[in-house]
């Protein structure tokens, strides 16, 4: 291999100069040439004097080396959208060159033939350019200084549909070879997929998923086969661009029953566009590829002060002698309220971790760091221990949810006494306090327990809920483990889920390696947008059950408190 590398890499004539073009085909050898076709940046096509003769075949555009101090052995392929008719994403390809060089990336823009090729699938002339692409910077790497196993792709739109063909079709050949270049593989090993356009079949053919994505006669395109060379993505998308985000939560789930480490980024109420670029570089770092990880450090020693606290009140969640369902092996549930020495918001969270509902601490991993944080960022917390360990003869998460009811009860009656606001109200939980969060966000219509009391009067609905690894969601999971990894269809939701009127919009975070399962967040997401209710969600590669107990500095895991406060301040809950 690397005696063929370099005899190719005195082959082609390159520039020494940066920022040069280098021909991805030789004279004459592009393979479907259509005279209608050209490949330039729409930068360069709207300039005064374009000739489209000089521009017909797809190109490579080599940026500056990264700075010694940082080269991280890697090379990034930019790959630009505008829906195989333009490539059009010229800022986007200015931001990731400046991003990714100063990551230490030496980076490459690909500039592929478009308008779409006639008689021919919409990609296939792109696809073409892009096997030979990944070929050409493959035998580039000695040369460049890179490592030819550490190559990757950032992409948008039509783009990242490319970007997907070359993830997971490289032993597929998109055209016949030519020269010794074409023994070289054209797989990638990682990949940033942006917002990835005709996913879907009900949008196959170039156009929007006229379906939505939904229904029994969508599913995945079959252009993309998963072949045994697919690669790690991280996947991002918004929740309302017509280019269905289900596509990539289709993506994302194939990658998973193939054990292929990757993450699923989705943002609510965004629609056709690049978002959370910061968690991409962070896919890269969790899986090494920027350099080694960084030693894990405890979030209880990363937030270990209550400094931003003002005081603290507990008190009993029940009245004496009105719990219902009492059983003498259980804990007493209690509240405590924190207030921020600076409040900054009205709005009340409410944590509590999980357990198995076999024990809770409100002074765990699970709950002091996340109310410490909020604290910090002036909002009042309120933390619950409710009932454990499971009662006995009814179902393990009943108590626990009937003190869960009257708690958010509990808080909004007295709520305006300390100044804050009792119709923003969230409810936070992990594990089995994530499915527990679920029965507050999406059922909060039907009573866990009979009324006893004026404050069981009022509604015990939230405004929005934060699900931590949630368990127990799908039904293959239902008491412990998901054994389909919640990837069959067999594996749906749980039946104690109403789903009405009053459920809230979610932020979930999942470990994608967590043996109770990512796809317990992402389908109850699914389910969420079938309703019509935007919901945000981050998986992370190569993380399981707990992922924040300890992380590595600079990985999603060591960072997901900020996904909080981005959540709430999206849901106009923080400044």
């Amino acid at each position: 291999m690397k005696k063929l590398l370099f005899l190719i890499s005195l082959c082609i004539t390159i520039h020494a100069n940066a920022w040069q073009r280098q021909a991805v085909w030789a004279k004459n050898k592009m393979p479907d040439a259509q005279l209608h076709q050209i490949a330039a940046m729409t930068n360069e096509t709207n300039k005064a004097g374009f000739k489209a003769n000089d521009h017909r075949g797809a190109y490579l555009e080599w940026y500056d080396t990264p700075p010694k101090e940082v080269a991280n052995g890697g090379c990034m392929i930019l790959i630009s959208g505008g829906s195989y008719m333009s490539c059009c994403d010229v800022d986007l390809i200015n931001l990731w060159r400046e991003t990714f060089t100063k990551q230490g990336f030496q980076c490459v823009n690909f500039v592929y033939r478009t308008p779409r090729p006639e008689g021919l699938p919409i990609y296939q002339s792109a696809w073409e350019d892009g096997q030979r692409a990944v070929r050409l910077v493959r035998s580039q790497a000695k040369k460049r200084g890179y490592d030819p196993n550490k190559i990757g792709t950032v992409s948008m739109s039509a783009g990242s549909h490319l970007a997907l063909m070359l993830a997971t079709s490289s032993t597929i050949p998109a055209y016949t070879p030519i020269d010794a270049l074409d023994s070289l593989p054209c797989n990638i090993n990682y990949a940033i997929v942006n917002a990835p356009a005709y996913v879907t079949t009900d949008g196959e053919t170039g156009t929007p998923a006229w379906l939505q994505g939904y229904g029994l006669d969508v599913k995945l395109s079959s252009c993309f086969k998963f072949d045994a060379n697919t690669c790690p993505m991280s996947l991002h998308h918004g929740g309302i661009d017509i280019y269905s985000p289900n596509g990539s939560t289709l993506i994302y789930r194939k990658l998973r029953s193939m054990n292929i480490p990757s993450e699923l980024h989705l943002y609510p109420n965004r629609g056709h566009g690049a978002f959370g670029l910061e968690r991409g570089i962070e896919f890269l770092t969790q899986l090494g590829v920027t350099g080694v990880l960084k030693p894990e450090e405890r979030i209880m020693d990363r937030y270990a002060s209550d400094n931003s606290r003002r005081e603290v009140i507990r008190q009993d969640v029940w009245v004496k002698g009105q719990m219902p369902n009492t059983q003498n092996h259980q804990l007493t549930p209690y509240i405590e309220w924190h207030f921020p020495k600076k409040q900054k918001t009205k709005a009340i969270q409410i944590i509590y971790s999980g357990g198995g509902y076999e024990g809770n601490n409100p002074n765990d991993f699970e709950v002091a760091p996340a109310r410490r944080y909020l604290n910090d960022l002036g909002m009042t917390v309120v933390t619950l221990r409710y009932r454990t360990p499971r009662p006995k003869g009814l179902h393990k998460h009943i108590t626990a949810w009937e003190d869960l009811q009257r708690t958010i009860r509990l808080v909004r009656s007295q709520a305006e006494k300390y100044g804050l606001d009792p119709s923003k109200i969230g409810i936070m939980g992990s594990s089995a306090g994530g499915h527990l969060t679920l029965m507050g966000v999406t059922s909060s219509l039907h009573n866990s327990y009979w009324p006893n009391d004026a404050i069981d009067r009022l509604p015990c609905n939230v405004q929005w809920g934060i699900g931590i690894y949630p368990a127990y969601a799908l039904t293959d999971g239902s008491e412990d483990h998901n054994s389909t990894r919640g990837n069959d269809d067999s594996a749906i939701l749980v039946p104690e889920f109403s789903f009405d009127i009053n459920t809230a919009p979610m932020l979930f975070i999942h470990g994608d390696a967590d043996g109770w399962a990512s796809m317990n967040s992402v389908k109850v997401w699914e389910k969420m947008r079938a309703m019509g209710i935007q919901s945000e969600l981050h998986t992370l590669a190569l993380r399981s059950h707990c992922f924040q107990r300890q992380a590595s500095p600079d990985t999603g895991s060591y960072t997901w408190l900020d996904r909080i406060a981005d959540f709430l301040r999206d849901q106009k809950i923080l400044e």
